[in-house]
């Protein structure tokens, strides 16, 4: 008991520092998706929107399995802070991007795209870190309710998120959507100097960059497949399939190089643990459809429905209250019970749910109906987000932590990585068969590529017949996204069905069998 009374002192201690670096990943992707329409207005490039997005995603998907494998050869403490540290300069990269410090605005929405991926290079280590630092404090089976915590964190900062970049975006410029995280990245630093105390390692073991870098090369290539296939190359060209064939060798020879690497960037052999395996493959589809698709919410918002940036941050209220609600609820039913595969299962059919009601939305839904659909995939998303980070740490051996922690993330990141690009090209199809078919040829091609500046204070200068054929088409592509998600999201709760309820470790049913059952390739 008194080591329990110990361990969550020593806990509560470190929690503000670990809570303001999540803060300050899940802020930034929650006020940048809100001040999107007005960067894209004053930069222009409608059509390089998801590009934003995907930038930031790739660089975080491709950095973050050296972020846990590094922080598990040499100690945490440093990589984490170090990866703050490059997610500061990042932030104020992209603030600058397009200005007069950088040259102007030619070349703006280039300048930010790559600041974006720098960002994400540095954004890769924040979650993972933090995730497997708590792994590092507390065993699984107390892990459920600080987990929970962190989760409750994470929705708060995404009700904040939108309402700070909705007022960034209506009542300062864009360019503080960024500046607002060098503050907070400096409190976080300064708290997890003092604070943080954890051993630090002196592993001679060369990291194993062969791995990263040929992981990293197949990622690219498949995101880049996503991204330009049918809509600026076709499937059949020769820059598709030379993609294709980059990312099938690359990944091939990560194989051959993982197996007998010494300590490799990605164990393979945890793979053969069938909750390892199942999990990692619903992170990935939670990433695919939900950040995929939620990335269109602020622009219907904002373009079909009319809502200001403020607004618009106001109505994804429903959806980050009920996940924050409902995995605070998650995270005290497992630390109680110990069980956990339920809600995987009602977390995948509620996403699924939530993606065929957004997918029925046309240009007459009102606020209010689509507050509704987005609450029901809050629900789905408070069911999922920490669910699958506790059962990755719980299938592999304490050593391992930072890699299970950084596996889990990396299938939610590179899932929602294909997700943006997937759903990019085929928003970009839609909106340009529609305005087509509207418009003719000649007309929409100005529309779509003549700067695509289609802010909401742009599209009040149009006239009323162009002004309601822009949002009927807007409203039409973007359901057409949310049809596709329909497709990924409900594989989540199949998977989750075959989930074997393993005993948490460090709780009273989870002796020494059950935590070698929990690590053992035998338990798949």
């Amino acid at each position: 008991m008194a080591e329990a009374v110990g361990r969550r002192r020593e806990v509560m201690v470190v929690l503000p520092g670990l809570m303001l670096a999540m803060v300050l990943a899940m802020l930034d992707n929650m006020i940048v998706g809100t001040a999107m329409p007005r960067i894209v207005g004053e930069l222009g490039g409608l059509t390089h929107l998801s590009w934003v997005v995907t930038a930031y995603v790739l660089g975080t998907t491709v950095s973050t399995p050296i972020w846990g494998k590094i922080g598990d050869l040499y100690g945490r403490k440093t990589i984490f802070m170090i990866s703050i540290v490059v997610f500061m300069i990042g932030s104020a990269l992209c603030g600058m991007a397009g200005s007069s410090l950088l040259g102007g605005t030619d070349g703006g929405m280039a300048e930010l795209i790559g600041f974006r991926a720098l960002q994400g290079l540095g954004a890769g280590g924040l979650i993972v870190n933090v995730m497997a630092i708590i792994g590092d404090l507390v065993p699984p089976r107390e892990r459920g309710q600080y987990q929970g915590i962190m989760a409750g964190v994470m929705s708060l900062a995404m009700i904040a998120g939108p309402l700070v970049g909705g007022f960034i975006t209506d009542n300062l410029d864009w360019r503080w959507a960024f500046y607002v995280n060098l503050p907070i990245g400096a409190i976080a630093l300064t708290w997890l100097a003092l604070k943080l105390k954890l051993p630090k390692l002196h592993n001679r073991v060369r990291i194993d960059w062969l791995g990263a870098i040929l992981l990293s090369i197949s990622i690219t290539a498949m995101v880049l497949i996503t991204t330009w296939g049918g809509n600026q190359y076709d499937w059949g060209s020769w820059q598709i399939l030379a993609l294709a064939a980059t990312a099938v060798v690359s990944l091939a020879v990560f194989v051959f190089v993982e197996v007998r690497a010494a300590e490799p960037i990605m164990p393979l052999q945890l793979f053969r643990n069938r909750n390892f395996a199942l999990i990692s493959g619903v992170g990935f589809l939670l990433g695919f459809a939900m950040f995929g698709a939620i990335n269109f919410l602020p622009l219907f918002q904002q373009t079909v429905q009319g809502a200001s940036a403020t607004n618009s941050g106001l109505l994804l209220l429903p959806m980050m209250a009920t996940a924050m609600v409902v995995s605070l609820f998650v995270g005290r039913a497992i630390t109680a019970t110990g069980k956990y595969k339920i809600y995987p299962v009602i977390g995948g059919v509620g996403m699924a749910v939530a993606m065929w009601l957004l997918s029925t939305m046309d240009a007459a839904t009102p606020s209010w109906e689509t507050g509704i659909y987005i609450a029901v995939l809050g629900l789905g998303m408070g069911f999922l987000m920490q669910t699958t980070m506790l059962i990755a740490q719980n299938s592999v051996e304490q050593k391992d932590l930072g890699v299970s922690s950084s596996a889990a993330t990396f299938f939610r990141s590179i899932g929602g990585s294909f997700g943006v690009s997937l759903f990019g090209a085929v928003f970009n199809n839609h909106f340009s068969s529609e305005l087509t078919g509207r418009f003719g040829a000649q007309a929409a091609d100005r529309i779509a590529k003549g700067g695509g500046r289609l802010d909401p204070a742009a599209l009040g200068q149009l006239p009323p017949q162009m002004r309601t054929g822009l949002l009927e088409s807007l409203a039409v592509s973007i359901s057409g996204v949310f049809w596709w998600a329909i497709v990924f999201a409900v594989v989540v709760p199949v998977l989750a069905v075959f989930i074997k309820e393993i005993p948490l470790r460090g709780g009273p049913s989870a002796g020494a069998a059950a935590q070698e059952e929990a690590v053992s390739p035998a338990a798949g």
